[in-house]
């Protein structure tokens, strides 16, 4: 019941390859997770993912709060059943998406009072309401409510956001063992306990980040994850922070980094030991006609696929690339056509999904053989 992290493997360079039991499925890790928005991961229906491999994917609390509403989702049973998705799901806190639309925000010690991006409306998200808004939803996994630093911040706003996030995380953490107290079980089903996590944040001091770790930590809670990342910082400022947490975090619990990244870089953090990660570029960057491949990154509406009669990637077995040639992919986004934005972001999730894999692969080997 909840989670359960079992450790399989370690490589010196600090990668890990583990399993995470959720109620719904195992997660063989490090995992990437498709964003689901609004309950759908744009353009791409969930038979599809299935075959893609995906095993875990991602709601988002503010949207899925704003529309449909979490209570009637609870009343249909859950976000799993009302999507019909029978793997693993983690929801986020909202927090991020707050900070995002910061015009329309007022932050407080009890909570953030924002606008709907929607129609105007005002809303009040405390800790504790983004803790029930996540459990009506029914998530495997939850996160805490957090105050996702800007970039660049001065260091006062830097520790006045941390102030407030490890103040707040303990307050969801309390009402959600509360909660679990109260009604032990989600959605309809019963006999499936929800986790949490906490949210390292702290913007780009270390200083700060060590503390924020550290002070979660204590709490206790089921998994880890570091936010505040990927708003704006350079790169390598990115993997500094990424570097300076990971080795504070436990061993025997999940560290998932979020809203990250390229390619390239989810297979260099997968290797430092991050087991989880999500990002909305692959379907995104799949929407405005950029494609990821074995020969770098595609803009597939260049005029010179025009008559291009080969895969997309030609070392991706992907359903799309099985199919479908470079100069139909270009047609169909001159032409403004849905069915775009349905094969690229087919492609793009393959792309990142095999990484993973091959990246799972390498880390099953004994320590002396990956090391070769």
């Amino acid at each position: 019941m909840g989670l359960k992290f079992n450790l399989l493997n370690t490589t010196e360079a600090g990668g890990r390859r583990a399993q995470i039991d959720l109620p719904h499925r195992r997660v063989e890790t490090p995992v990437f997770m498709p964003v689901g928005t609004a309950g759908t991961v744009k353009a791409v229906p969930q038979n599809v993912l299935e075959e893609l491999g995906a095993e875990i994917i991602l709601g988002n609390t503010y949207h899925l709060y704003l529309r449909p509403g979490h209570e009637p989702i609870r009343r249909m049973g859950g976000l799993h059943q009302f999507i019909s998705w029978d793997r693993a799901m983690l929801t986020d806190s909202g927090g991020f998406q707050v900070f995002s639309l910061s015009a329309l925000r007022k932050v407080t010690d009890e909570g953030v009072r924002f606008r709907s991006h929607l129609d105007g409306s005002s809303h009040f998200f405390t800790p504790e309401h983004s803790v029930d808004v996540q459990i009506a939803l029914g998530a495997d996994i939850a996160m805490a409510f957090d105050e996702c630093t800007e970039y660049p911040a001065e260091r006062t706003r830097a520790e006045e956001s941390l102030r407030l996030t490890m103040a707040w995380a303990r307050r969801s953490l309390e009402h959600f063992r509360a909660r679990q107290a109260e009604v032990p079980w989600y959605g309809e089903r019963g006999g499936r306990m929800q986790s949490l996590f906490g949210i390292v944040q702290g913007g780009m001091y270390r200083d700060l980040r060590k503390e924020s770790a550290e002070r979660l930590m204590e709490m206790d809670f089921d998994g880890y994850a570091i936010g505040g990342l990927s708003v704006g910082e350079p790169r390598d400022l990115t993997l500094e922070m990424i570097s300076e947490v990971l080795p504070l975090l436990p061993k025997d619990k999940p560290r998932y980094v979020m809203g990250v990244g390229y390619p390239d870089e989810i297979e260099q953090y997968a290797k430092m030991g991050v087991d989880m990660m999500d990002c909305v570029l692959p379907t995104r960057a799949a929407r405005h006609g950029l494609l990821f491949t074995s020969e770098g990154r595609m803009t597939i509406k260049n005029k010179k696929f025009a008559e291009d009669q080969n895969p997309p990637d030609p070392k991706c077995n992907c359903m799309v690339c099985r199919r479908y040639t470079r100069a139909y992919l270009r047609h169909l986004m001159q032409a403004g056509e849905a069915l775009s934005a349905t094969l690229n972001s087919i492609h793009n999730l393959a792309y990142y999904l095999g990484i993973m894999k091959r990246v799972r692969m390498d880390l099953d080997k004994p320590v002396s053989e990956a090391a070769i």
